[in-house]
């Protein structure tokens, strides 16, 4: 008899982990798909009002390839939408991932030393006696 309590407590908890699974995957699904819909939103918009051009590099885009441009938010804040785009450039895949790379490279920099204290400049000149070398030389 204990045996089989056992296994409907196993049985329980492996029901139970199903359950929290398939709920979490619901809970993903549904947020990557509101996801989804807001950006085709601000993306359609964009498609609409810019020429099918990246801002960055100036490749031109058609047909299939349009899935590779991309809208990017200026001012970096997604949920600034406003009708008129002023706050969007389509961008390529490539420049895209580039521009955010250098505004997060932008924000680490900007923080600082640690304690707050900004680093002092290099004092080390490498070049310092190469005017004196090249009039030995001559």
């Amino acid at each position: 008899m204990t045996e089989i309590t056992h296994l409907e407590g196993e049985h329980m908890e492996t029901k139970k982990k199903r359950l929290d699974n398939d709920r979490l995957e619901r809970i993903v699904a549904e947020a990557r798909r509101k996801q989804q819909q807001r950006e085709q939103g601000y993306r359609e918009q964009a498609l609409k009002i810019y020429p099918w051009i990246c801002a960055r590099c100036g490749r031109e885009f058609e047909g299939k390839k349009v899935r590779e441009l991309t809208v990017h938010h200026k001012d970096h804040n997604h949920d600034n939408n406003p009708a008129d785009g002023s706050n969007w450039e389509l961008l390529c895949l490539y420049c895209h991932d580039n521009e955010h790379s250098r505004y997060l490279d932008e924000e680490y920099y900007e923080e600082g030393s640690a304690d707050g204290e900004e680093e002092a400049a290099s004092t080390y000149r490498p070049f310092a006696d190469l005017e004196d070398l090249l009039k030995d030389k001559e």
